[in-house]
């Protein structure tokens, strides 16, 4: 509901169908959640600038309540966007459970007011959102605002910086979150930031974090199946390095899955190779 059904909804048939349930040895059997996507409206709300919140909340208190269901059982939900922002199913799930983190690996910062959004869709405030900025409606379900703290929240590749200036967005390099974006991991290097990103995870000494990957992190020469494409990215070999270190630390409890859209990978290649980097990943770990 937060960008369009126009392919990225089918982010997780896509990957299923290239085995990555199989692969990751997934149990229980994968859940569908129900959508809203047949009523997406291209009209802004009035009361708050933004396209379908009201659909949006709606969907969000469903995975809301399947999140918390997952983590009560001590599963770890692998959930398949969609979009950016089911993060906003996710993160109120675990602030009603304690203190979590964040780690959010995006070429993007997500960290659009409505004003500032020049589409009105919540896949470009999702990060701002559940951080505590933006409608009410969206922030503050359940009365849980912010779903996470800013000083909680790990971004991960961002190459938007330039592109966010002219729509006068705030610069998350000056916010309390801590960014190592693209420009840094070339500068000083993949060790070095991964390195820094662990010791990030020990300070916040959190109750646990969960891993937000966006797959436009990814370079846009080997994924270029996104609906926003910028040009340079993360290698996915440096990708499944990343994901693989992080979940080695034990303790992150879930993950989200978003925005590959199969409709722009006609012969199924990209698909495969995410497949292949996010099981790589569990299976060494797991």
């Amino acid at each position: 509901m937060g960008l369009k059904p126009g392919g990225v909804e089918r982010l997780g048939e896509s990957l299923l169908a290239a085995g990555l349930s199989e692969r990751i040895k997934a149990s229980p059997s994968v859940m569908h959640v129900s959508t809203h996507n047949s009523d997406y409206s291209l009209k802004r709300d009035e009361e708050t600038n933004c396209l379908n919140p009201t659909l949006m909340v709606e969907f969000s208190n469903r995975l809301i309540s399947i999140i918390s269901s997952e983590l009560e059982r001590k599963h770890f939900p692998l959930v398949l966007g969609g979009d950016c922002s089911i993060l906003a199913g996710v993160m109120p799930a675990l602030k009603s459970r304690g203190s979590y983190g964040l780690i959010f690996m995006d070429a993007h910062s997500d960290y659009y007011t409505p004003d500032q959004s020049p589409t009105g869709e919540l896949a470009d405030m999702d990060l701002a959102i559940v951080t505590g900025h933006g409608p009410e409606l969206l922030t503050n379900m359940n009365g849980l605002a912010p779903y996470v703290k800013e000083e909680h929240v790990i971004h991960l590749g961002q190459r938007d910086a330039v592109e966010a200036e002219t729509y006068n967005v705030p610069d998350i390099r000056k916010t309390p979150i801590h960014c190592y974006d693209l420009e840094m991991i070339r500068k000083q290097g993949f060790d070095f930031v991964s390195e820094k990103i662990l010791d990030n995870i020990d300070e916040l000494d959190l109750d646990g974090f969960w891993i937000h990957f966006d797959t436009d992190v990814i370079a846009d020469d080997e994924n270029p199946a996104v609906d926003y494409r910028l040009p340079g990215g993360l290698s996915f070999e440096e990708v499944k390095l990343f994901l693989t270190t992080l979940l080695r630390t034990r303790k992150i409890v879930g993950m989200t899955v978003t925005i590959f859209n199969p409709d722009l990978d006609p012969g199924g290649s990209i698909a495969e190779k995410i497949t292949d980097c996010v099981s790589k990943a569990f299976i060494a770990n797991f």
